[in-house]
């Protein structure tokens, strides 16, 4: 592999410098939307858009609640190169086809233009102006960013030894026969690397349908290739390499190992490069709730994802040198999604449970002097509060529609009946729930969280355009923007 060119970070250098200038007459502040798979990324920017430009519904961001919020609206996004996020058409599926979008498979951008009043006791008064980027990507990107340092070696150790743990061996069972008896040292035979690759994909895709979505093995880009598919920078697979032995020309170890490379100069490299960190601020979403039916094991594979997540972020105070040429992320919130399948009176206890998860991150993120939390939320909220009869007691519950095929109990549903239900209680320790149920752990698929469909539109007043419902959404953004709000 060649050496990196030293002209590279003279010009990154620049770039950053170029921005902090512009920055300082003409503030602009980047938040990354990420988070694992099916954590509701497309939703949250869809409602935080809709939100901002539809002011009135978010007391705890102060810009609105103290009144000071003018206008929010969409302008032309800076970069040309990236796709625009489709807020409306993802606005009119939830509202109007009452469908929830597609999941996120590709980098998309929005820029607003938030215009507002300083607040009072600034040394500088009167209106003003933030322009605000949101940059929605997959969460796989993010997990590929720590193979950036990894040796094809060592990430194929890593890979075959999840593999044969207990809760993967049977899904990886054609991968692991495969490699099982393949000689690294053999010669390359595209054909068979070709037929690797595949069931190395297959392996992948089992994991993301099962419990284990929530922890997708890298390479990412696997599972949603786009113009990349086919090439042979997404053509290889993990092997079993001996610590130390030395790849033979011509092997298939070899081209396996050239092509992991390839992967990160071509895939992973230009994506840290050109967008992740230019972000300043990032949300991570995280769908606790289904590994909190998965089970403990389930559980532990998010804690590692979420570390592994971190880990890949350039995360910490930034000094007046790093703003310039090599900027940080200074703040990053956790925040667990689809608190609305919860009564509100378990929502402390799904926040406390997060935090246990990312326990790890926020102490490494403090100690580089950044800003992280965590929080649950709705971005959009599709149930209300109810009670509901069980014998001689009334328990708390949410009612909504669930999708059409969804089962409660014995009552198949149409997707148009609704439905109360009572998802069950979550442990008030955290630290319960990597334990197994005989020493008081939650039983895998003992919780209930039904799919349920987006909210009928809802009701407003004439002239004034309709708020989607959401929970604690005004804290998220007040963590994220508010201080540039001030």
């Amino acid at each position: 592999m060649l050496p990196p060119s030293p002209i590279r970070p003279a010009i990154d250098a620049l770039q950053h410098f170029g921005r902090a200038a512009r920055n300082t007459y003409d503030p602009v502040l980047r938040i990354g939307v990420t988070g694992l798979a099916r954590s509701g990324k497309t939703v949250f920017t869809t409602a935080l858009v809709h939100h901002l430009i539809t002011p009135g519904d978010l007391p705890a961001l102060r810009v609105s609640g103290e009144g000071r919020l003018r206008r929010a609206r969409l302008v032309p996004q800076p970069d040309d190169a990236v796709a625009r996020f489709a807020y409306e058409d993802h606005l009119a599926r939830l509202t109007q086809a009452r469908q929830w979008p597609q999941s996120t498979s590709r980098i998309s951008q929005l820029r607003l233009a938030i215009d507002y009043e300083r607040g009072a006791g600034r040394w500088v008064s009167g209106s003003a102006r933030l322009a605000l980027d949101i940059v929605d990507y997959p969460g796989e990107w993010l997990l590929d960013l720590t193979l950036m340092d990894e040796s094809f070696a060592d990430w194929s150790r890593e890979v075959v030894a999840q593999a044969r743990q207990p809760e993967r061996a049977a899904i990886a069972g054609d991968f692991l026969a495969q490699i099982d008896v393949l000689d690294p040292a053999a010669p390359a035979d595209e054909q068979r690397i070709a037929r690797l690759s595949d069931v190395f994909k297959a392996y992948l895709q089992a994991l993301r349908q099962g419990p284990e979505a929530i922890a997708t093995t890298p390479p990412g880009r696997f599972l949603m290739p786009g113009d990349l598919a086919g090439s042979p920078a997404l053509t290889f697979a993990p092997l079993i390499l001996d610590a130390g032995t030395a790849l033979v020309r011509g092997s298939i170890a070899e081209l396996m190992q050239r092509r992991f490379e390839a992967y990160k100069r071509h895939v992973v490299e230009p994506f840290f490069r050109d967008h992740f960190r230019n972000l300043d601020r990032q949300i991570v979403l995280v769908d606790v709730l289904s590994a909190l039916d998965g089970g403990a094991r389930a559980l532990a594979e998010l804690e590692h994802a979420l570390d592994r997540v971190l880990l890949a972020m350039r995360a910490g105070r930034n000094s007046w040198l790093t703003r310039l040429f090599a900027p940080r992320t200074e703040r990053i919130l956790f925040a667990a999604t689809k608190a609305d399948h919860l009564h509100q009176t378990q929502h402390r206890r799904l926040e406390a449970i997060l935090r246990h998860l990312v326990e790890r991150a926020i102490r490494r993120m403090r100690a580089a002097g950044g800003e992280v939390g965590a929080i649950a939320i709705a971005a959009l909220r599709a149930t209300h509060e109810t009670t509901v009869r069980d014998g001689a007691d009334i328990v708390r519950a949410v009612a909504g529609t669930p999708e059409a095929g969804e089962r409660i109990a014995d009552t198949l549903f149409d997707g148009t009946a609704e439905a109360a239900v009572f998802p069950g209680d979550l442990p008030e320790d955290p630290t319960r729930v990597f334990a197994d149920e005989k020493h008081g752990g939650i039983a895998p698929g003992s919780l209930r969280f039904p799919r349920f469909r987006p909210p009928a539109a809802p009701g407003h007043l004439p002239g004034r355009k309709p708020r989607l419902p959401h929970i604690r959404l005004d804290r998220a953004l007040e963590f994220l923007i508010g201080d540039h709000l001030r």
